[in-house]
């Protein structure tokens, strides 16, 4: 294995504010550049680097293999993870060689580039051997397990996912190899959610042949994609996001532990205005009520709209898991509680209480989405891109919810 110091520059918005070191053997060390540190009207990175008083922590310890939390949650998971890193002949397990590939088009308004131009190193004999095999990386970077890819309009509605992989503004989600429609069903829940008023991307099921360059080797398991509008791009303008797995410092493989969505409202409930504490609420109870058992750490976020204020991101990621795989059980606890029959006007309340959020605020919009689904899914369900055993299934599980 040849060890060579490298450094990568985290740009945010364009400005240098920090670096990320391999100082070999995998090990990395990251810190925020002097003019960062001392400039008191700095933009934000992230809510999990202040303190309790707010000041900006300066102290972090080395990494091995992986980064720190807050960069490794920008980096693709699982499947996805694997597929560009073999395009770029990376290591999957190396993050900060994988950083390296995809720093160019990472969620927010982060870039990450080699200092002083360096190219990629070769870093194992394996690269070596295998250097001239690769093809062109995508360099798009959204973190998740499912296969995404970064799409651009055409003004005939179609999308081309580009050759680089990088600039779109649409995220591009194919049909799984696994389950049925999943397309289909996150469409149909992310359109339920807008009909509720929830803040919801643009959005679009798109036929499969409307889509051009869909990389070779992916299977084509179904007749469309769902389409989201990028909410962290506007008028060719990068906007910073952060998810609730890098607000509270924990890895992606522990997004279903180490925290709640009490601790989530709290948050919101610090940083955000009584909308967002609104918003949060109509979204949880929404996640419940469709059975959705996938709504972790980093299917919440914030946005900073003004470079410095926390506010709740759009709504993403949307599904109605039930549909395939029965659970009683949400991802992250509510209060004391996962299980979805245990979901209550008490249940509410404790949350509200632990978190400090006004009780009323929380419940009336509690009961006023509750009120509006029932409405909206009672007209709209067989009108929805769902199968008919989707739709029985929701029926189903929203008789088993306390919530009235």
């Amino acid at each position: 294995m040849i060890n060579k110091v490298s450094t990568l520059n985290v740009l945010l918005y364009g400005e240098p504010i920090a670096t990320i070191t391999n100082v070999g053997q995998d090990r990395t060390l990251f810190s925020f550049t002097e003019e960062y540190i001392n400039n008191e009207s700095r933009s934000v990175l992230g809510l999990g680097f202040k303190d309790s008083l707010g000041n900006l922590l300066t102290n972090f310890k080395p990494t091995q293999t992986k980064l720190i939390p807050f960069f490794s949650n920008l980096l693709p998971e699982e499947t996805m993870r694997n597929y560009l890193a073999e395009r770029a002949g990376v290591d999957p397990a190396r993050e900060f060689f994988l950083l390296w590939v995809l720093g160019q088009d990472l969620a927010g308004a982060i870039t990450v580039e080699p200092a002083d131009g360096e190219a990629l190193p070769i870093t194992d004999q394996k690269d070596i051997e295998d250097e001239m095999k690769y093809e062109e990386p995508m360099r798009f970077s959204l973190a998740g397990v499912q296969l995404k890819f970064s799409g651009v309009q055409h003004s005939n509605g179609g999308l081309t996912i580009p050759v680089t992989g990088q600039g779109g503004s649409w995220i591009v989600k194919l049909p799984s190899s696994r389950f049925e429609a999943v397309p289909e069903n996150e469409y149909s829940m992310m359109a339920l959610a807008g009909m509720l008023g929830m803040n919801v991307p643009d959005i679009q099921l798109l036929p499969i042949d409307r889509i051009e360059n869909i990389p070779e080797g992916i299977g084509k398991f179904g007749d469309s994609a769902f389409v989201i509008k990028r909410f962290d791009r506007a008028d060719n303008q990068a906007i910073h996001i952060e998810d609730f797995a890098q607000v509270f410092g924990i890895y992606p493989h522990d997004k279903y532990k180490m925290a709640s969505m009490r601790n989530i409202a709290q948050v919101i409930g610090i940083e955000g205005q009584a909308e967002d504490i609104a918003e949060f609420t109509r979204r949880l109870v929404f996640n419940t009520l469709i059975g959705n058992a996938d709504m972790h750490l980093k299917n919440w976020s914030v946005i900073y709209k003004d470079k410095r204020t926390a506010s709740i991101a759009p709504a993403y990621d949307f599904l109605s898991t039930i549909a395939y795989i029965p659970d009683d059980s949400a991802s992250l606890k509510v209060s004391r509680s996962k299980k979805f029959s245990e979901f209550s006007i008490d249940e509410l309340s404790h949350l509200a209480a632990k978190a400090m959020l006004p009780e009323k605020l929380v419940l009336e919009t509690a009961k006023q989405t509750l009120e509006g689904f029932h409405q909206v899914w009672a007209k709209e369900k067989t009108n929805l891109a769902l199968t008919k055993s989707m739709v029985e299934i929701i029926d189903k599980h929203l008789t088993t919810i306390p919530l009235r």
